[in-house]
């Protein structure tokens, strides 16, 4: 076998190096930390939010606007900004994943190619997923809360996010971005029938909170059905160990003088076997409480991840 030329065994040495060196790896994901939701009317969603038990921070500027928080646990929370003019068709601004190195994953993202659309400012940077929802990853332990008074805030009736759902065009174009570039994990799938899957479950790498796709939507000619239909499917659900706990404490809070009367004690068993209640805030995005725990029968796929628990560290 005849030897290499020098520079050639030079440059094939220097490949080798390259090639054997060790890819960057991502940081832990641990989490959901927010949901952000637009307000067509932040004070009637100021109550509403406070119906639910959930105190409010000190409004934040935020560009031409200013954000709401109202405080779920100390690593969890939910905002608000004013509907922007002309309105976007969904209801759901961003969602927030906790991650414990957010320079890193930040570095990691960009060296796959993904544009950070708001870069590292305040433990906190912004992506597009490949359907253009914002996607936040936040700093595990950066301080957002300045313990607000609790006066005029009743029963608090979850303490913890457990998962944020909104409509999905494209499966696999999601997936690539989840599952292959942040590692999210399968977690269960289903549908309203045995026949279909029009909900698919994917868990956070490092947790137990988890992303749902909602598949096969079908909207109709009318503009405020699609909006309802909309907020139906863009979501948020808090964690609870019993439901009876919920429908008591909403009924503390006043819920049945409120226009969701009708849905403060209407439980029901999901397609999962965890029981739910839903309500439904003023621009009409869905608040799912659901049980921890399965306690009904499951269709369509069994979980592959651990079950959330009431208290879990981000």
């Amino acid at each position: 076998m005849n030897a290499l030329p020098c520079c050639a065994a030079a440059l094939l040495g220097g490949l080798l190096l390259v090639s054997s060196a060790p890819a960057q790896q991502r940081p832990a994901i641990t989490g959901i930390a927010f949901a952000r939701m637009y307000a067509s009317n932040p004070p009637v969603s100021d109550a509403f939010y406070e119906m639910l038990g959930f105190p409010m921070e000190p409004e934040v500027k935020l560009g031409n606007g200013f954000l709401q928080r109202y405080d779920v646990s100390p690593s969890q929370w939910l905002e608000t900004v004013p509907l922007p003019d002309p309105a976007p068709p969904a209801r759901l601004a961003a969602v927030g994943f906790t991650t414990r190195n957010a320079a890193a994953l930040e570095k990691y993202l960009q060296a796959h190619g993904v544009v950070i659309a708001e870069p590292l400012k305040h433990g906190e940077f912004t992506v597009l997923d490949p359907e253009g929802n914002h996607i936040v990853f936040v700093q595990a332990g950066s301080q957002k809360f300045t313990s607000p008074s609790r006066d005029g805030v009743g029963e608090q009736t979850s303490q913890r996010i457990i998962h944020v759902g909104f409509e999905v065009h494209s499966e696999a174009a999601e997936n690539h971005f989840y599952q292959e570039l942040l590692g999210f994990k399968p977690y269960w799938h289903g549908g309203q029938t045995d026949a279909r899957t029009d909900y698919v479950s994917v868990q956070v790498p490092d947790g137990t909170d988890w992303l749902e796709y909602m598949l096969n939507r079908t909207p109709g000619p009318d503009p405020i059905a699609n909006l309802k239909q909309t907020g139906v499917l863009d979501h948020f659900s808090l964690g609870v160990a019993h439901m009876q706990d919920v429908v008591d404490e909403l009924a503390r809070n006043g819920c049945a003088r409120t226009s969701q009367a009708a849905n403060c004690k209407k439980t029901q068993m999901g397609r999962d076997g965890k029981v739910q209640l839903n309500v439904f805030d003023p621009d009409f995005t869905r608040v799912e409480y659901m049980e921890f725990k399965p306690s009904g029968p499951i269709c369509c796929s069994p979980f592959t991840g651990k079950q959330p628990s009431e208290t879990e560290d981000k």
